[in-house]
């Protein structure tokens, strides 16, 4: 889209238009321009539910004051389905709620890496892998923007704690920045195209990214090709002037008193083509979410029902040794359900992300009217919800129950002040009071079947083997009751697979020693190394791996084929394999392909996710599965010469989870080689290598007698010759007996 030209000066807006274009009209609008041609523009957050505000009473905390909408299930449920297709669904409700309410801009999907399992917004976010993030992300874009509104990725970038989030500098290395943290924004730009970005509070390596002309600049839209809006977290532009010049479009909210954009446009000290190029990047915005005339009914049923369903396929099924699930409402006896969780639902996250649901179904409730063959179902407390508050009276009735009873559903999870916008947790374990609980409860009758409800990672790890199920259902929106009881009666078979992996102890996490820092800094310390790369590559046990989830029924995996393609096709691998079920119930199995690159190169890990398929299958059905991996997608990022693939032996391994590969091979695949720019630094080995600057370094050193001295024995040592050869030139012209000066070397580099 080609905006309309600025209007001639004599009808161009004044100094004091073109500054307040650069920030919002209040606390959720654009300003309009009609001069420029710009409408106002509104945005609402939503990463997984309407959030409309009143601009005269705003609702920040989401304590009820917004409109009324669907609250879907979270990014954390979401992605636990790792169903693109269904995550597009809710996509477009979320788009015709949005479209039906005036807003053009939702504020979400939240895309950071879930570097700690502590980080109190982990909820919003969908993993601890950029690949697998950016392919459940994208689907949630194309489905929003699908309907006319714009979808604004955030936080940009590495906002992975809420400690100190306003100030804090994320201290990261380039190849890990690159391709860990920046990736899954990369490819989901580059597969979804979102319309907006939203730049985050903290600094990266020292400078605010709102700030930061290499991020918002160099890299997003030159090296990326963004050509959407960005826009700023609320609150985290300091210097509006160096946040112009760095690439931000918006600031917000609407500081209209703020005079630093007037004064620098009126000295000519700021650019005024910048102003031009917001409002070309607004107008792009505008015409991208026209709407059309007039609203557009909702059917809240449809999407209550599309919340029961995704939630549903979000339920991870842990633990199920003692075949407990699914429970036969018929033949289940006396059920006890036990938990405060059970009749006042944990279904989201809190702060900015909290929704005013249209309605909440209650796991107590549905459990009541759904278990009508059951000889009595009896419901005790068991706990408080406020944090660090136990209640001896309550767990003793809860344990009478359980042990008067054939069957104990017991519902644990996070309250909601240990998870929320603004605070990082301490510990990855259940409230203390719950630990005792369970186990209490568990000595007392061990047929006992955990649902658990919470945004973060908790280990089970202390009492998993007490209990003969676990269900992770984490939050699910507001379908709650009706989506875990799907699950735990069999009328949903859990189809879930772990988008993150849940620790044994904190202590074997990767950030434990730097998380979440101090003095204002925050060191990735653990590099590339995040998730399942780290307890990969330490051989370090897990309470469940990354991919992780069980079934109802059974699936067998057999004839692998791995198709391999030429250097130059942008398909580098196509892989096949039969999937079968082999059990009695109707099911979806993940099949996951994960990649070892073994060329040496870099560092690698162990394996990554670089492909999957959910596949739903009949009772003794089988399926040819195909999944093709993208060369682009086993690209890492070289410090030296940027992303690269060199090919060599890769070994592919299919399978239910990261730790249950059941298929493998190693296979050869072409690529490229890298070239790694020769300078004055680079190894003397290195230089007698290189094809140019080779030739002409020997035949200095011939003319000139050869390498004498220390350096020359060296050399001529089997023992020591490596250690010179891996000196650098600008070292090695500093021995006596070397003929070759350091300036002769940069003009052989200068000659190349």
């Amino acid at each position: 889209m080609t905006p309309d030209p600025m209007p001639p000066d004599d009808a161009r807006p004044t100094p004091d238009d073109l500054a307040l274009l650069t920030t919002g009209a209040d606390y959720w609008s654009t300003r309009a321009f009609p001069g420029l041609g710009l409408r106002s523009l509104r945005m609402s957050d939503g990463p997984h539910g309407l959030r409309v505000q009143d601009d005269d009473n705003p609702d920040h905390l989401g304590l009820g004051r917004s409109l009324p909408a669907t609250c879907f299930p979270p990014a954390v449920t979401l992605a636990s389905t790792w169903d693109p297709d269904l995550v597009r669904s809710v996509g477009e409700a979320l788009g015709r709620e949005a479209r039906a309410r005036g807003v053009d801009v939702l504020l979400g999907p939240g895309i950071e890496i879930k570097r700690s399992p502590l980080c109190g917004r982990n909820f919003e976010y969908y993993s601890e892998d950029p690949l697998f993030t950016a392919r459940m992300a994208g689907a949630m874009v194309q489905g929003i923007q699908s309907q006319g509104v714009a979808a604004c990725l955030k936080h940009f970038a590495c906002n992975t704690q809420e400690t100190d989030r306003l100030r804090v500098s994320a201290d990261v290395d380039e190849r890990p920045l690159r391709e860990i943290y920046l990736r899954g924004f990369e490819l989901t730009i580059r597969d979804a195209g979102p319309w907006a970005l939203m730049s985050a509070y903290n600094r990266i390596n020292g400078l605010h990214a709102s700030q930061n002309p290499w991020l918002l600049t160099e890299v997003l839209r030159r090296e990326w090709g963004f050509d959407g809006l960005v826009v700023s977290d609320w609150g985290a532009v300091h210097d509006p002037v160096a946040a112009l010049e760095a690439g931000l479009d918006l600031r917000m909210p609407g500081q209209p008193t703020d005079r630093r954009v007037h004064d620098a446009l009126a000295d000519g000290s700021l650019d005024a083509s910048l102003i031009d190029r917001l409002a070309e990047r607004l107008a792009r915005l505008a015409e991208r979410t026209a709407h059309g005339a007039g609203p557009i009914p909702i059917d809240e049923d449809a999407h209550h029902r599309l919340t029961r369903r995704a939630a549903s396929q979000g339920a991870v099924l842990l633990h199920n040794d003692a075949n407990l699930l699914p429970i036969d409402p018929r033949r289940c006896g006396r059920v006890a359900v036990i938990g405060e969780l059970a009749r006042t639902p944990r279904y989201q996250g809190a702060g900015s992300s909290a929704v005013n649901p249209t309605r909440v179904i209650t796991a107590w409730d549905a459990l009541q009217q759904r278990l009508t063959g059951a000889a009595s179902v009896t419901f005790a407390p068991g706990y408080r919800l406020t944090a660090g508050t136990s209640d001896d009276d309550l767990g003793t009735e809860a344990v009478t129950l359980a042990g008067t009873s054939d069957l104990v559903v017991l519902f644990l999870g996070l309250p909601a002040a240990y998870e929320a916008e603004g605070r990082d947790r301490t510990t990855i374990e259940l409230p203390s009071e719950q630990v005792a609980l369970v186990r209490a409860v568990a000595a007392a009758n061990p047929r006992v079947v955990v649902a658990l409800s919470n945004g973060s990672a908790v280990s089970t790890a202390a009492w998993r083997n007490d209990v003969g199920a676990i269900v992770e259902f984490w939050l699910t929106g507001q379908a709650h009751g009706d989506s875990v009881a799907d699950v735990l009666l069999g009328e949903v078979n859990p189809s879930g697979k772990l988008p993150e992996t849940v620790p044994v102890r904190l202590e074997d996490t990767s950030s434990y020693l730097d998380f979440p820092g101090e003095a204002g800094h925050v060191r990735h310390g653990e590099g590339i190394f995040v998730g399942y790369r780290w307890f990969d590559a330490r051989r370090l046990e897990v309470d469940y791996p990354f991919g992780h989830g069980l079934s109802y029924t059974s699936f067998a995996y057999s004839d692998l084929a791995i198709a391999v393609r030429d250097a130059d096709d942008p398909e580098a691998l196509a892989i096949s394999l039969t999937l079968t079920n082999t059990g009695r119930r109707p099911g979806a199995e993940v099949v996951q392909v994960y990649v070892g690159d073994r060329s040496g190169v870099l560092l690698m890990p162990e394996r990554e996710i670089r492909g999957f398929a959910k596949v739903h299958l009949a009772p003794g059905a089988s399926q040819r599965v195909e999944i093709p991996i993208r060369r682009a997608d086993l690209e890492h990022y070289h410090p030296e010469v940027g992303w690269v693939f060199t090919g060599g032996p890769m070994e592919v391994g299919v399978g239910s989870s990261s730790r249950d590969i059941r298929l493998q091979a190693t296979v050869e695949v072409p690529g490229h080689p890298v070239e790694i720019p020769l300078t004055v630094w680079s190894p003397l080995g290195d230089w007698l290598a290189h094809p140019v600057a080779g030739p002409a370094l020997r035949a200095l050193i011939d003319a000139r007698g050869g390498i004498t001295g220390r350096l020359g024995d060296l050399l001529s040592s089997e023992v020591s010759a490596d250690s010179a050869l891996g000196s650098p030139v600008a070292s090695v012209t500093q021995f006596p007996g070397f003929p070759v000066s350091i300036e002769e070397a940069e003009e052989i580099l200068d000659r190349l």
